[in-house]
């Protein structure tokens, strides 16, 4: 399947089901700020340059890049330090407030399958490995700075049949020169003796993955991107939905990107790295124009438990039960309005993750679940993540969750789900100064720096490093 469905047309379709989905997440977009949007039809063809809406400010930018999750703010970053372009960001809410804020941070191999993602995972570790070092090199604790930690990880399974599976896996790194070996359950008590699996099961273990905290990075990466605002080179736009882009009526460019405040003059590019928003958005912003591009970007719901001060517990590696891969991998059963609702029962599953973080807290996981844009913790999801990590952990069956209820956070994050699990990367066809990057789901953090790398070479022209086609928005 291709990572993007494209229809084109030269006439404006009627309102349909499908376009009251979208006009509903849409919805779910500008409720992200604490102010209502209008998102009623009249949207892009009939504005114009010479009709811009003076009741707002206005500024003008080489880049606008609309979303601060850790795409968006990775992109800016790199515009900033490889061009001498400006930047703007804007966001409905604030950083960490979608998807990257919930994450465990793993920037692993481990978990990838030669693919066509697999390049593009391979250069994103290379530069975020590379990232750690000049702070090191200048005089920072990366740990301090970013939560970066050289764990490494191990993808575990108790049955012959996921040995199996896992030996190969060792197999297929090894010959794409990755560091990996497969340890058994007696080799396993050594790196983790927490860790049962019984005498069948076994791990494959990546020594070079690392992990890092997703608030401590953000909040470095911002710090980073607004030492370029005294030169005039950057600006955040927050609490800030985009209600409209305005085009050029000469060249058919987008000239602008309207906000709830501000008008903010493009004369580059605009890239759109809202997360499982982007399909709405999107939608909304072409709704009236000719151009009818669909994103299939659905929000798919994970829960995270974090358990503070469990000073009886600790971990060596980020660990992930085999069946996490399979369970990343299901797609969602129905995404088309006419076929009756989706049953979310059949679309839900727990598997074992697990890690300690920068502060030493456990932090176990993993949930997916298509429930629509909805953010509310489920306790039962809650109760079966503790229940599989006791599978793993026989010691944690000596705790009780709710004696750990004080301790405790959970973080629920809408991962932005591809139905055919690549990320959509490139320029809207016909819009050739507006970019996507977004559907990354659970990858986010791992691929962004490759991804912001090759979003800039596409806006600066320059040979990319890593072969964009399997992304491109066009199939």
């Amino acid at each position: 399947m291709a990572a993007m469905s494209l229809r084109i047309s030269t006439h404006n379709s009627n309102s349909s089901t499908s376009d009251l989905l979208y006009r509903t997440s849409l919805n779910d977009y500008s409720s992200r700020a604490t102010f209502p949007v209008k998102t009623g039809r009249k949207r892009f063809d009939s504005i114009r340059a010479s009709g811009l809406n003076t009741s707002t400010s206005t500024a003008a930018f080489d880049v606008v890049v609309v979303g601060a999750g850790i795409i968006g703010l990775t992109i800016a970053r790199q515009f900033l330090q490889e061009s001498d372009l400006s930047v703007a960001v804007v966001d409905a809410a604030v950083p960490c407030s979608g998807a990257t804020g919930a994450g465990q941070g793993y920037i692993w191999l481990i978990n990838k399958a030669r693919g066509d993602k697999w390049e593009l995972a391979v250069r994103s570790r290379k530069l975020w490995e590379t990232f750690a070092e000049s702070i090191q090199n200048e005089g920072t604790n990366p740990l301090d700075a970013l939560g970066w930690k050289k764990t490494g990880s191990l993808l575990v399974g108790k049955t012959p049949a996921s040995s199996i599976t896992l030996k190969e896996r060792v197999r297929q790194l090894s010959e794409a020169g990755i560091k990996a070996e497969f340890l058994s359950s007696r080799e396993l008590l050594v790196e983790e003796p927490a860790l049962v699996l019984g005498k069948e099961g076994g791990a494959a273990f990546v020594p070079d993955d690392y992990q890092l905290d997703a608030r401590r990075t953000v909040a470095y990466i911002e710090k980073a991107n607004r030492r370029f605002a005294t030169e005039g080179r950057y600006k955040e736009y927050y609490y800030e939905p985009v209600t409209c882009l305005l085009r050029s009526g000469s060249s058919g460019k987008v000239q602008a990107v309207q906000t709830s405040k501000n008008t903010l003059h493009s004369r580059k590019a605009v890239v759109i790295a809202t997360g499982c928003w982007t399909g709405s958005l999107v939608h909304g912003l072409l709704r009236d124009s000719d151009i009818q591009v669909a994103v299939p970007v659905q929000p798919r719901k994970g829960h995270l438990l974090v358990l503070e001060n469990l000073n009886s517990f600790q971990l060596n590696h980020g660990l992930m039960e085999v069946g996490y891969v399979d369970h990343q991998a299901a797609k969602l059963q129905s995404t088309v309005p006419d076929s009756g609702p989706v049953n979310h029962a059949e679309t839900s599953s727990v598997s074992m993750t697990a890690t300690m973080d920068a502060l030493g807290n456990l932090v176990l996981g993993s949930s997916r679940q298509f429930v629509g844009f909805s953010t509310d913790i489920d306790e039962s999801i809650i109760n079966r993540i503790w229940e599989r990590a006791g599978e793993f952990f026989p010691t944690l069956r000596e705790l009780s969750l709710r004696d750990l209820s004080k301790s405790r956070e959970v973080r629920i994050g809408l991962r932005p789900y591809m139905p055919d699990g690549k990320p959509a990367i490139g320029p809207v066809p016909r819009l050739s100064n507006v970019f996507v990057a977004a559907g990354h789901e659970g990858e986010g953090l791992a691929l962004a720096l490759g991804t912001a790398e090759m979003v800039v070479d596409m806006v600066l022209g320059n040979p990319g490093k890593v072969d964009c086609s399997p992304f491109a928005l066009e199939g």
